[in-house]
Parts: C-alpha cells; structure tokens; sequence
C-alpha cells in the first residue's frame, strides 16, 4: 500500500520536464556537434568572463558564513531532536560525505591538475612551477568547495531533521521566504533550476574523467582502445553498480562508501611509501599549503582584469560553478546522513574529514609526479604540451610506479568505487525529487531510482560522442551555476530567518519550564 501511494504522489512536472530537455539535448550535441559545442562555448564566455566576479564574490561569502555558523549560536542546534545522537560513527558519515561530494574526479585532477598549471601563463607571472603549480590544487579543492556543501547541509538537515518538512526539494528549502508561493511557480522554477543543474554537475563529472578509465584498460592491455566507446561501456558498468547499490538502500551505500574510501587511501599510501618520493610529498605539500593559507584572500579575488592570462576564467570561475551545481544532490544527502549532529560538528567536521582527505589526494598523487619532474626522472609538462592527452599522461604517471599493473587495477576499482558511491547518492536524491511529498523514512519507488540511475548517464553519453573540448564540458557547470547561486543565497537567507525563529522558540521552551 505504501509504494502504491509513493507513485500516486510522484511530481511528474519536476521529473519529465527536465528529461525530455536532457534528452533534447542529447540529441542536439550527437547531431550538432560542431554547432552546439560553439554555442556552449559563446555562452559560456558571457557568464564565465563578463560576470566571472559573480561566481568569486559567493564563494567568498559562503566561506565566511559557513565559520559564522560553526562558532554562533546557530552551531548549538542539534540537526534533529536537541537530545539526539548521531546515528553513524565519525567514520562512516565521514566516508559517506568525502565519496558523495567527489566522485573520481579527484583522482583525475589529483595527479594532472598541477601540470595543467605549470603550463599556464600565470604561473610564470607568480614565479616557478615548484612554487606555484601545487598551490592552486589546493585552493580550488578545499575551503570554499566545501563551504559551499556544509552550509547547504546544515539548511537541509534543518529543514528535514528539525522542522520535519517532507518536501524534499530546493524550494522547501527557501519556504521561510517564500512562504505560500513554495508551492507556486517560484517554488516550481527554483526546482526545475536544481535538477537542471543536478544533470550538468554529472555531465561534467563523468565526461571529464572517464576516459581516464578507458586509457588505463588500454595500459594494462598493451593496446590502443577507441576510448569512447570504452568510455560508454564503462558508464554502463559504473551505471549497474551504483544502480544496484542504490536498489539496497542506505546500507548499500554506507557499505560502498567504505570500500570506496579503504581503496582510496590504500592507493594514497602505496604512492606515498613506495613511488619514491616521500621526502619532495612532504616537503612541497607543507610548503604549498602554507602558501595557499597566506595568500588565501588574494587567490580568493583575483579577476585578471587586463587578461594577462585568464587564469581565473579558466580555472577558479569554473570550479566555484562546479561545486554549486554539485550542490543540488550532495548536501541534501549530507543532511540526511548529519542526523543528531550539531550544526558545529557538521560543518567542522566536514572540513576535517572532507577537506582533510581531499588535501592528501592533491598533496600525494600530485606532488609525486612533480617530484618526477623537478627531478628530471619524467617530462610530463612536454608530454601533455606536445600531445595535449591529459589521460595519457596519467597512465605514464601511475606506469612510473613500483608493480604498475596492479597500481592501474587499484586505480581502476577506486575510480568506479567513488563513480558507484557519488552516483547512488546522487540518484537517490534526484529520486526523492520526483516525489510532491516523501514522509521520514520512506524511499522512492525503485523503478523511478532505476529511472534516475540511467538518466545520470544519458547527457555524458552524448558529450563524449560530441567530442567535447575540456572546455565546453567545464562551460556545461559555469552556465547551470548561474542561477542556481541565486537559489543558494535564498536558501542560505530562509536557514538564517527559521534557525533564528527556532532559537527563540526553544529559549522561551526553557524559560517556561
């Protein structure tokens, strides 16, 4: 009887609206592909480079407010009943965050990101590669990216856990402000907005760094593999795992989560003792989070406005767009999995365990194979200016390593860990979407998670059959981010006016008894 009231109370505006736009397009890019990939490219232009201070100015904001919130009184508030207790250990809420928020895409970016720096001209106006270069992996990784997640998070689990409201939606979210228009066309854009949104931060995702994965089948075969239609076999099977994970609940995703993270830095240490360069990791790492931290502000508010190099354009607009359209599916499911933490531990928390652990990623796969460099065992900065194969040049770089067959499997089952475990999260989510109202405790019907699971694969699909440049996928987030930071700062501003009416109302609880 349940499930059959969970269909009857499916939004089928909010779930058939967006596929039939993501399926159009689909098919645009597989049919045009010259032609959209020049319309997304002049789009992105506009938003990117003509209103670029936009993107940095909220990421900022977001940063501060998110210490604002962790050391007010706002972190007093218990994400649930104020005598509750949280329901997963450190570790394992830990582990659930860390892999919902990063897909593979921090091992893709934790080994080449640096060597797309150092070939940038703006490093050259800083000063040297072995100052410079493993900086910026870090700034872009760290504070603000998980600002952005934790402030969110600790809106949703507010509005889930305290206020019990059983619209899972962005809307919900910003009724404080709304008020009855939650339920009126506002409401219905700001929803539509997020799943637009939802749908371009996975497009991006799995076009970036999946043909990675078809590169190392090719390594370890000793073949030449045509790398997308290995790409989209490897979308299918990462898609049955993720589906069959999700179709097991949150048992099967905390139980993927861990796995996920025992491969992720099993792989971290393993580089780290045995690549041979644990002195220049160390050393490097301390010195370019000392920079970052010093120069934090500075990094934080650099347009380039003469456009010496379009550093910040290319890079530092793109990863805040990234991280805000990330931010439809991943903090929802953060709040979900805070329960009984306090708005502090949240927040705290997740810098500690999220950004932790990201830090060691770029620190360790990153500073191993610039220590290569500097050192002048490999020439990965030629490699990458003279074929332009970013994907390549990650497998010369795992294939440096001690055993490196097995460094490339381990590789491998890490990058479809993290894909299955980001993806089952996201798909729940995208699935609790579809619904007008899910009480606590319920989870959607399976057939609309299945729905959702090969949905997420559908427009990545199409990227890589358009042969999209780095570019126009990274244009995809910068332009669904633009609206969506609207939303951002309604929902941040409807958290502000409910948590405060709530501090009132249990202080007066206090004072009456």
């Amino acid at each position: 009887m349940k499930d059959k009231v969970r269909k009857g109370e499916i939004d089928w505006f909010i779930t058939l609206v967006p596929m039939g736009v993501i399926l159009f397009l689909a098919g645009l890019f597989f049919v045009f592909s010259e032609q959209s990939n020049a319309v997304i490219g002049q789009v992105r232009f506009f938003f990117g480079d003509t209103l670029g201070s936009y993107y940095l100015i909220i990421g900022l904001g977001i940063f501060i407010l998110s210490l604002y919130l962790a050391f007010s009184r706002y972190g007093d508030i218990v994400l649930g009943s104020p005598d509750e207790k949280p329901k997963y250990s450190f570790f394992a809420w830990g582990s659930m965050m860390f892999t919902c928020g990063l897909a593979a895409d921090i091992l893709f970016y934790s080994f080449s990101e640096w060597v797309m720096y150092a070939t940038n001209p703006h490093i050259a106006e800083l000063g040297s590669v072995i100052d410079w270069a493993g900086v910026f992996p870090l700034f872009h990784w760290s504070l603000i990216p998980w600002a952005f997640y934790l402030v969110l998070a600790v809106a949703f689990g507010f509005m889930l856990h305290v206020r019990k409201r059983n619209r899972q939606k962005y809307s919900e979210a910003c009724r404080p402000l709304l008020g009855k228009h939650t339920e009126g066309w506002g409401g219905r854009i700001i929803d539509l907005l997020a799943v637009f949104a939802l749908l371009a931060g996975t497009a991006t995702t799995f076009s970036v760094a999946t043909p990675l994965m078809a590169t190392a089948i090719g390594g370890l075969l000793g073949i030449e593999l045509d790398r997308v239609l290995v790409t989209i076999a490897i979308l299918v099977v990462t898609c049955i795992v993720y589906t069959y994970s999700l179709l097991h609940g949150m048992r099967g995703i905390s139980i993927l989560a861990n796995l996920c993270m025992y491969l992720f830095f099993g792989l971290l240490a393993a580089v780290f003792l045995f690549g041979g360069q644990t002195k220049f990791i160390l050393e490097v790492g301390v010195q370019s989070m000392g920079k970052m931290m010093n120069h934090f502000i500075e990094l934080s508010t650099f347009t380039d406005p003469l456009r010496t190099s379009n550093f910040p354009q290319d890079w530092t607009i793109y990863y805040w767009a990234y991280w805000m359209v990330w931010c439809v599916a991943s903090p929802f499911f953060i709040g979900q999995i805070s329960r009984g933490r306090t708005v502090r531990q949240t927040i705290l928390g997740g810098y500690v365990f999220g950004v932790g652990s990201t830090l060691v990623s770029f620190i360790v796969l990153g500073n191993y194979s610039m220590g290569l460099q500097m050192r002048e065992m490999a020439d990965f900065i030629a490699y990458y200016e003279q074929t332009g194969d970013l994907y390549g040049m990650i497998i010369e770089m795992v294939q440096t390593l001690p055993m490196a067959k097995l460094a490339l499997v381990w590789l491998l089952a890490t990058m479809i860990a993290f894909y299955a475990t980001s993806f089952d999260s996201i798909a729940l989510i995208a699935s609790c979407y579809s619904y007008r109202r899910l009480e606590e405790g319920q989870q959607p019907h399976k057939l609309i998670e299945l729905m959702w699971c090969i949905l997420l694969i559908v427009l990545p699909v199409a990227l890589l059959f358009s042969e999209s440049s780095m570019s126009n996928i990274q244009s995809v987030s910068i332009i669904a981010a633009f609206p969506i930071a609207m939303v951002i700062l309604l929902i941040m501003a409807s958290f502000l006016k409910d948590a405060k009416a709530y501090l009132e109302e249990t202080g007066r609880k206090r004072e009456s008894m």
